[in-house]
């Protein structure tokens, strides 16, 4: 997709209203960078991989229910909706359309598509209720054991149920019971000609999904749960992502029923209307994510304050205090580290192995879908930004041999204590790897921005205050932008 088009300037200009010249010249120019490097190109599957599932499907026996809220849709976007799904390799599937529209123009097209189809049910609302009380219609004549959900406009790789059913039926031979399910996901233009913006996701992430609901699209839950959950009125425009967070409440503690299939499954289409191509047109459902949210924290008991960031969609929790005294599902907190001129990232997130999240990237940019400036869960923290709960002080000093209180400057203790042949990647992932086997979560703050000075191997006060000199709720609400 070109660089300058009128969406484009749209949303450039609604962001800079929101957030001044400065953050939004930054924004544009990390754009125009990825935009320049994009070179994403999407593969449908071939025919010969498309008989091969057929033919493998017959030892599966999951179904689905495709379920579609539909209200004045167009008659070329609806009649390519269906057609994705009757295109599916996967056979065991039921396709169930809500149609609140005024006339019959939805049924007529669905009509014409569907003819010959038994397993494509059209039902048509007395009233147009809004979406989420027409979904949960749809949602209660669905007789398949998992529920997908697709919108009027969008359309299905031909692959998606077969990977969701291999998925499913995998983890059943394992004795897992999969609650939720999700893949990656793209755009395509209007008339379904390009595809672009790929969402490439990663496995669930709690902290990440409290920032924004990457899990989007598509999205699959057993429809057991679904239907106990059902759609909230109240959270019309973000009723999957409260949908999400209560179900995340209910499976936090066994993330092996949150499955991420990274594979893109799902094609966004981007017109006019939507909001893909123009966020301002649903400013509510925006508002309603944050409310979602804030309803999460208070089921937790959390004290915190949900706010919203810079872009549209995106959230964080302000934390009274220091969340390592409010969650106690949370053993460790940190932050990001920047090189010594401050404007390059160096350290903070790591993975299992030690690779360095957004490594390399300005500190003015948010990096590839803003994630590098959103609150997530983290496998390895880097020692020398860490700040550990009082329970774990322990753990630390047999890790690393040397006493937490002892190292404490300010709020964090002093890596350059630490002795001077220390491998600190090397210590941050032992003590990462040891405080998740306790049973803890490592959260990772990106707004919590310390300065690492090479030369003297450690980090730069400047003018910071002690922990016990600083306002709780002031410092902690510097984490949210």
């Amino acid at each position: 997709m070109g660089t300058f088009n009128r969406a484009n300037l749209k949303k450039t200009l609604y962001y800079l209203k929101r957030n001044g010249l400065k953050n939004t010249w930054y924004a544009v120019r990390e754009r125009m960078e990825e935009r320049q490097k994009e070179k994403y190109c999407y593969h449908p599957i071939t025919q010969e991989t498309w008989e091969e599932q057929r033919k493998a499907s017959e030892m599966f026996t999951t179904t689905f229910s495709i379920v579609v809220p539909a209200y004045r849709t167009d008659a070329q976007y609806l009649k390519e909706m269906i057609t994705s799904v009757i295109k599916q390799s996967y056979p065991r599937w039921e396709l169930i359309i809500a149609d609140a529209t005024e006339d019959d123009s939805v049924a007529k097209v669905v009509e014409e598509v569907a003819r010959g189809y038994s397993c494509i049910r059209y039902v048509h609302l007395q009233e147009n209720a809004g979406i989420a009380a027409n979904t949960n219609q749809g949602l209660r004549l669905a007789t398949g054991e998992y529920v997908g959900l697709l919108d009027h406009d969008d359309v299905l790789t031909e692959d998606a149920l077969y990977e969701m059913a291999a998925v499913i039926e995998k983890e059943k031979e394992r004795g897992v019971q999969v609650k939720l399910l999700y893949s990656d996901e793209d755009k395509c233009n209007s008339d379904g000609t390009q595809y672009y913006e790929p969402n490439f996701k990663e496995k669930f992430n709690l902290d990440l999904i409290l920032s924004n609901n990457y899990i989007c699209h598509f999205l699959v839950m057993e429809a057991e749960l679904m239907k106990a959950l059902e759609f909230r009125q109240e959270y019309n425009g973000a009723q999957d992502y409260d949908l999400v967070l209560r179900a995340v409440a209910k499976l936090m503690n066994d993330e092996s029923q949150l499955v991420h299939i990274p594979k893109v499954l799902y094609h966004w289409r981007c017109h006019a209307a939507s909001t893909a191509e123009n966020p301002r047109s649903k400013q509510y459902a925006y508002d309603a994510g944050l409310r979602a949210l804030q309803d999460f924290a208070d089921q937790m008991e959390w004290k915190a304050k949900a706010v919203p960031l810079k872009h549209l969609g995106f959230y964080a929790l302000q934390y009274e205090e220091n969340p390592l005294k409010v969650r106690p599902d949370v053993g460790a907190v940190g932050g990001r580290l920047v090189s010594g001129n401050g404007n390059r990232t160096v350290g903070g997130r790591m993975t299992e192995t030690g690779e360095v999240y957004y490594e390399g990237l300005p500190t003015a940019y948010s990096g590839y879908l803003h994630r590098a400036s959103l609150t997530q869960t983290a496998e390895a923290l880097d020692i020398r930004c860490m700040q550990i709960s009082e329970e774990l002080q322990l753990l630390f000093k047999e890790v690393t041999g040397i006493s937490y209180k002892e190292m404490l400057n300010y709020d964090l203790f002093d890596a350059s204590i630490l002795p001077q042949e220390s491998d600190y990647v090397e210590l941050s992932l032992r003590l990462s790897k040891a405080i998740r086997e306790k049973g803890y979560l490592l959260l990772y703050l990106p707004n919590r921005t310390e300065e690492w000075d090479s030369k003297k191997g450690c980090i730069k006060m400047r003018g910071r205050k002690k922990a016990d000199e600083l306002g709780s709720v002031n410092y902690w609400d510097s984490f949210a932008e």
